[in-house]
């Protein structure tokens, strides 16, 4: 009985109008990927750990789109699991990070400044047009904001990773990249802690409905 009621309830809260988030966020997510494969592959190429953490924090944000992309036109409770499963995911991702920035710590190489700051300002450049894509539906729902706020991050991570590419060069050490590493995973774990606390107060609303008195 309670499937049924859950069932129809998804079914009244559908929206065909939901048509122009669809398009925003599948235009993000292939940006995303694109980003991940190319930094990525220059990361690897110029042994930096900053470098190699945006390319995976890019690929999880494509996951993260994708699954918003799924969560367009469901109801307030299924767009809070996915901002649940994105926070979740983004937490992950910084202790992965976190690992292998204690693993390059302790191995030889010194990282390429140039290419450092080369790529992660062309990838900061690129996180501003995914942001002024989504900026119409950033306060829509809680999907969405998850989403901002993984733009938001990536573009000030870039950043830090170009600024961090000068310190290597400046220095000819490879501790500024390093440090940057632990940056971008402080970032991706409190963004993933902020997404979580939005994912509760979007289900709030729904849990008081449901715990309502019953006829």
């Amino acid at each position: 009985m309670s499937n049924e009621r859950e069932s129809s309830e998804d079914n009244s809260e559908l929206n065909p109008s939901d048509a122009a988030q669809r398009r925003t966020l599948i235009k993000v997510l292939f940006i995303n990927l694109a980003q991940a494969i190319v930094v990525g592959a220059v990361g690897a190429l110029a042994n930096s750990t900053s470098l190699m953490g945006a390319a995976l924090d890019n690929f999880a944000d494509g996951i993260v789109y994708g699954l918003s992309i799924y969560a367009v036109g469901h109801t307030v409770v299924a767009k809070a699991r996915v901002a649940r499963l994105s926070g979740t995911f983004l937490i992950v991702l910084a202790v992965a990070l976190l690992i292998e920035v204690l693993r390059r710590f302790f191995a030889a190489g010194e990282p390429i400044g140039l290419a450092m700051i080369i790529v992660a300002l062309a990838n900061a450049a690129t996180n501003m047009f995914c942001l002024r894509l989504l900026r119409s539906h950033r306060h829509e729902d809680v999907h969405l904001r998850a989403s901002w706020i993984f733009t938001t991050n990536d573009m000030y991570v870039n950043l830090g990773i170009a600024a961090s590419g000068v310190a290597v060069i400046l220095f000819q050490s490879s501790l500024p990249d390093l440090l940057i590493g632990l940056v971008v995973v402080a970032i991706a774990f409190k963004g993933g802690r902020e997404i979580l606390g939005q994912a509760r107060e979007a289900r709030r609303p729904e849990a008081s409905t449901a715990s309502g008195p019953r006829s």
